[in-house]
């Protein structure tokens, strides 16, 4: 079956949302956010393309980007050289991201507004924050950086020129709302809820103090078909990121 043709912007602005390939984590540090939005800078020196907004979730990212050049060159820019790094530093190989990024249109100035909460609010639903302001990896922190004439990656004119400061920009982004918008469709479980169902389907008591071969076995099935993440699993079986990480490659 031929792939959906894109829906393209009048205003040439998207809503971008990169995905890790079968729901891996593409930043296991915050070196490799880092590495991430410096990739997101030489793109853009490279295509001219305006940046509105961002934020980096362990397993995925949003990016509210206007096109200079085709959207889709923007995106290999940033993703292939970030891939490359990535797999280089934890000696793996194969896809990283989806081979497919999403994307939705964002054909008026009311969207774009709406659509930049909704990426500055993805760590306070997540419950990963409270607001907006204390997530370090989102472009939230840019627009205090503009707002006080200091150099920033976004583009933030268009934006200011709604909120005039940034006390108004602070009230807008964190104001309760029902924005709905281009995300993942299935919600992850919460800690609790995902241990909760472990233990009932494999009939134990204690995640933490199983062998660590049945931890293995156990993540290597429950990362294949339930809508988790290596952070989780991480937590809820009380290892590090790197050995659930470890595990799942020697799965594949």
């Amino acid at each position: 079956m031929p792939r959906k043709a894109r829906i393209k912007s009048n205003t040439g602005i998207y809503h971008i949302m990169l995905r890790g390939i079968d729901k891996r984590n593409i930043f296991l540090e915050n070196e490799d956010k880092l590495k991430f939005i410096n990739d997101i800078k030489k793109a853009k020196e490279k295509g001219n393309f305006n940046v509105f907004g961002y934020c980096l979730m362990d397993n995925h990212v949003h990016l509210l980007l206007q096109e200079s050049e085709e959207i889709g060159t923007s995106i290999k820019r940033i993703t292939v050289a970030y891939a490359g790094w990535h797999n280089k530093k934890y000696d793996r190989i194969g896809h990283l991201l989806q081979n497919r990024y999403l994307s939705e249109p964002v054909n008026s100035e009311q969207y774009l507004l709406t659509v930049l909460r909704y990426i500055h609010q993805n760590p306070v639903k997540a419950n990963i924050v409270v607001n907006a302001r204390e997530y370090k990896w989102s472009s939230f922190g840019e627009y205090y950086l503009f707002y006080n004439e200091q150099k920033t990656l976004i583009d933030g004119d268009l934006i200011q020129s709604y909120f005039k400061t940034f006390d108004e920009f602070n009230a807008y982004t964190n104001e309760s709302n029902d924005d709905k918008c281009l995300d993942i469709k299935n919600a992850k479980y919460s800690d609790k809820k995902m241990t909760d169902m472990i233990i009932n389907l494999y009939k134990i008591s204690n995640l933490p103090i199983l062998s660590m071969d049945k931890k293995r076995q156990i993540i290597q099935e429950v990362y294949k078909k339930e809508n988790t993440s290596i952070r989780q699993l991480a937590r809820i079986f009380g290892i590090s990121k790197t050995v659930v990480d470890n595990t799942l490659k020697k799965d594949k």
